[in-house]
């Protein structure tokens, strides 16, 4: 690359010299001709003259007045009618440039010059030219380096970035070059690099999504299989089996709301639904696991509810905040329905050391945890609810309390509250 506009660039200049250059030497010899041509015919006009207006004043004319009076500095030859040639100088030898002139009582002047002289000007002129074109030359050179340089560094810098986009690496440079054609091709590269980073971006947090959201739902099927397979009375097969049927549609639930997510995190089908009956298929799941742990998980508030959302997300939903107490909390674990203005609320709420001080305004970010877990489940638990026009809120710390808000079901007539706890 650089070689090649280096060497173009120098061909360029070469031939413009070239034809410049010789153009110049015709020209400037031309001129120097004319002008020792119209320099020996001015002398010999000159000298005309004065043997003219000598002539006529009766006065003699000899070589040594001559060169006196006519500052004659060439070879010259006077002619008068009746009286010997008059020689003035040296006469020159080889080529010569001649001038004439005729007085008026019939004299002549021929004044010769070696044309040696006018061919040592027309060299040093033509030396003058062509050192001029070898500064040019030079110049030539200088310039073509620098902006092959100019021109070849970026192209290698933007191949060296493309090559880095292929093997996997979509930092983008955010260099440019100063050659507007060049920092557009950054730019595309660029733009290129950051939706790189964005879909691994979410393809990375959508096989960490499926792993932690499609953990529980395979759990709950396992166990539902292993009651199926070591069950001899058919109607507890047939009983097992519905509930594995109806996890394995929940499952099938998952995997949608998870890829629909990774397309548009606020494509929600919200729906009415009934909210009790969320709320109590998560306390039917969830209570093997906290009867295993010695602990419970209850329900109490208001019953009957009716809220906006997707059953599916909403239940991921409670699911990630039922077992972020399981694995954090302590104690019995509490969901408590309520409504506030025209939205329903579900409290979830434990008996455990509640959420550390330092976390509390970040335990909503992925990664972020207070043990050993992925920190990833309440993150994509806001995300859902977030994506079914409802969001999900820390109301207190200590002990913890999180907080499902949903649009309410606008319904005519009065709905009395009826608080009872259910175990």
């Amino acid at each position: 690359m650089r070689r090649r506009l280096i060497t173009s660039t120098l061909a360029v200049v070469l031939v413009v010299i070239a034809v410049f250059g010789v153009s110049l030497v015709l020209i400037e010899t031309r001129t120097i001709t004319s002008s020792a041509q119209e320099s020996v015919d001015a002398e010999a006009l000159r000298i005309v003259s004065i043997v003219d207006s000598r002539l006529i004043g009766g006065e003699p004319v000899s070589p040594a007045i001559l060169a006196e009076q006519g500052g004659a500095k060439r070879y010259a030859l006077v002619t008068i009618p009746g009286r010997p040639p008059i020689e003035i100088g040296t006469r020159p030898t080889g080529s010569v440039i001649r001038g004439y002139a005729e007085g008026e009582r019939g004299e002549t002047v021929i004044v010769e010059e070696s044309r040696s002289a006018v061919t040592s000007e027309v060299g040093s002129t033509a030396l003058i030219i062509v050192a001029v074109a070898g500064l040019a030359v030079i110049a030539a050179v200088l310039l073509a380096v620098r902006q092959a340089n100019r021109l070849a560094s970026p192209l290698t810098d933007l191949a060296e970035t493309a090559e880095r986009l292929g093997s996997g690496d979509p930092r983008p440079r955010h260099k440019r070059y100063g050659v507007p054609e060049l920092d557009r091709v950054a730019d595309v590269l660029d733009a290129s690099a950051e939706r790189i980073a964005r879909m691994l971006t979410a393809e990375r947090r959508l096989a960490a999504d499926a792993s932690h959201q499609l953990r529980t739902p395979l759990t709950a099927l396992s166990m539902r299989l292993e009651e199926v397979a070591l069950a001899d009375d058919l109607d507890t097969v047939k009983e097992e089996a519905t509930i594995a049927l109806t996890q394995v549609e929940r499952l099938t639930d998952v995997v949608e709301r998870l890829l629909t997510n990774s397309r548009d995190p606020r494509s929600g089908s919200a729906v009415a639904f009934d909210l009790d009956e969320v709320v109590k298929q998560q306390i039917e799941e969830w209570r093997p696991a906290y009867r295993s742990a010695g602990r419970a998980i209850v329900r109490s508030g208001k019953q009957g509810m009716r809220a906006i959302g997707t059953p599916g997300a909403v239940a991921q939903v409670l699911a990630a905040l039922i077992e972020n107490s399981l694995m954090h909390g302590g104690g019995t674990v509490a969901l408590r329905t309520r409504v506030t203005g025209n939205q329903s609320v579900i409290e979830v709420t434990d008996e455990g050391p509640g959420v550390p001080a330092d976390l509390g305004a970040r335990i909503f970010e992925r990664a972020v945890s207070g043990r050993s877990s992925t920190g990833i489940g309440l993150a994509v638990a806001r995300d859902l609810a977030e994506a079914d026009g409802g969001r999900l809120e820390l109301l207190q710390q200590q002990p913890p309390v999180f907080a499902l808000f949903l649009s309410k079901e606008a319904r005519s007539g009065t709905d009395a509250p009826r608080e009872r706890p259910v175990r």
